[in-house]
C-alpha cells in the first residue's frame, strides 16, 4: 500500500476499499493558486499539486471560439453567459452583467439569442494528447457545466425561478437545450479521449446554507430528468460520475443516488443538516464523498491546530473503509493562510486508514 499510485488510490477508495492515506484533491481560486506558487517558489501549477500530494488531475477541451468584450469590460463566456469582474479587497471574481435570455416571453424568442453555446467551438480531437500520459499516474476528471445553473444565469434568477409556476415551457426549453449541449460534449470528449478519462464531474447549486432553493417536486420536474438524461449519456460509457451541489442537500441525497451518481461533493459542512456521520452512516454503502473541509471558517480563520483536528476527525468519519477525496468544500479563498493550506493537506497524508 506504501507504494500506491495517485490513480490506484482513487481507484481503490472509490470501491470501497482501504487505501494507504486518504486521496487528495485541490480547487482555489487563482490568488490561492498565486500565492501557494510563491510558497513553493515555482510558476508551474503542477508543480504545487505534487507538493501538496494530490491525486486527481483535471483536463478540458480547449475553447476555440471569440469572447466577445462589450465597451464596459463585461464579456460573453462560451456558453453564452454575460459576465463582469468585479474586484473586493481580497480577490476578483466573476458577476452575472445581464440575464441575456431575460426578454424572451415565448419559447420561440428564445431561438433568436445568438450566443447558444456551439459544440462546434470546442477542440476535442486535441483532448488526449492534451492529457498525455498523465492518466498513468493520476486520476483524471472532466467537468461539464451546471444545467441549472446555467439556464438561470441566461434567463436571470429571479425569472428563473418564477418561469417554473408561470411559464415552466421556458425552463423547460432552455434546460432541455442545455442538456443537449453537454450530452453531446460528453460524447465528443469521450470518444476522444475516454480510455484517459476517469470521471465526469457534474453541477448544479440547488441548496442554500438552510435548505433547498426549491420544493422535492419542482426539483424532480425540473432538474432532475435534465440530469437523469446527462447522467444516462455518461453511463453509457461506462464513467464515474461526480455530482456537486452547495448547501444544504441531505433531503435531496437519496433522489440524487437515483440520478445515478457515485460520488457527492462537496459536503458543506456548516450547512444545515449536514451532519458527516448521519451521512456516511446512512448513504455511505452507496455513495463516495468529495470535500468536507469548510472554507467558511475553518481554513480562512482557524489555526493550525483546528485544521489539523478537522481534517484527522473528517478521514476518521468519511474515510473508515474508503470512499472518501479529501478536499476543500469549495475553491479556496483568497483571504485563507497558506499555513492552513498546506497544514489540511501535511495532516491527511500522514493519517492512516489502517484499523479504521
Amino acid at each position: 500500500m506504501e507504494n500506491m499510485l495517485p490513480r490506484e488510490r482513487v481507484l481503490a477508495a472509490l470501491s470501497h476499499k482501504v487505501t494507504d492515506r486518504v486521496p487528495l484533491d485541490f480547487w482555489a481560486v487563482p490568488e490561492t493558486w498565486a500565492k501557494l506558487k510563491e510558497y513553493f517558489k515555482t510558476d508551474d501549477e503542477e508543480v504545487v499539486l505534487q507538493n501538496l500530494g494530490i491525486d486527481i488531475r483535471q483536463f478540458q477541451p480547449d475553447y476555440t471560439g471569440e469572447v466577445l468584450t462589450l465597451d464596459d469590460g463585461s464579456y460573453f463566456d462560451p456558453m453564452g453567459v454575460h459576465r463582469i469582474k468585479v474586484k473586493n479587497r481580497f480577490s476578483e471574481y466573476e458577476e452575472y452583467a445581464s440575464a441575456p435570455l431575460g426578454f424572451a416571453k415565448t419559447v420561440e424568442d428564445l431561438e433568436r439569442y445568438e450566443r447558444w453555446p456551439d459544440i462546434e467551438k470546442f477542440d476535442f480531437a486535441s483532448l488526449s494528447n492534451k492529457i498525455g500520459d498523465a492518466h498513468e499516474k493520476y486520476y483524471i476528471k472532466l467537468e461539464t457545466g451546471g444545467l441549472f445553473e446555467l439556464s438561470w444565469a441566461l434567463r436571470g434568477y429571479e425569472q428563473f425561478m418564477m418561469d417554473m409556476v408561470l411559464n415552466p415551457e421556458i425552463p423547460h426549453a432552455i434546460m432541455s437545450r442545455l442538456t443537449d449541449f453537454y450530452c453531446e460534449y460528453v460524447k465528443r470528449a469521450l470518444e476522444n479521449a475516454g480510455d484517459k478519462i476517469d470521471m465526469i464531474y457534474t453541477y448544479d447549486d440547488v441548496a442554500s446554507q438552510n435548505g433547498l432553493l426549491m420544493s422535492k417536486d419542482m426539483w424532480k420536474e425540473f432538474i432532475q430528468p435534465y440530469h437523469k438524461k446527462l447522467n444516462r449519456t455518461i453511463k453509457s460509457y461506462g464513467k464515474t460520475i461526480m455530482y456537486h451541489s452547495c448547501g444544504a442537500v441531505y433531503t435531496l441525497i437519496e433522489d440524487l443516488i437515483d440520478l445515478p451518481i457515485d460520488v457527492l461533493n462537496p459536503l458543506q459542512p456548516l450547512a444545515a443538516g449536514m451532519d458527516m456521520e448521519e451521512i456516511k452512516r446512512n448513504f455511505g454503502g452507496r455513495l463516495c464523498f468529495h470535500g468536507a473541509i469548510d472554507i467558511q471558517f475553518l481554513l480562512p480563520k482557524g489555526s493550525r491546530q483546528e485544521v489539523a483536528e478537522t481534517v484527522k476527525k473528517t478521514i476518521r468519519i468519511l474515510g473508515a473503509g474508503g470512499g472518501y477525496i479529501l478536499s476543500s468544500a469549495h475553491y479556496i479563498q483568497a483571504d485563507t493562510p497558506v499555513e492552513n493550506i498546506i497544514t489540511m493537506y501535511e495532516t491527511a497524508k500522514n493519517v492512516s486508514l489502517q484499523n479504521m
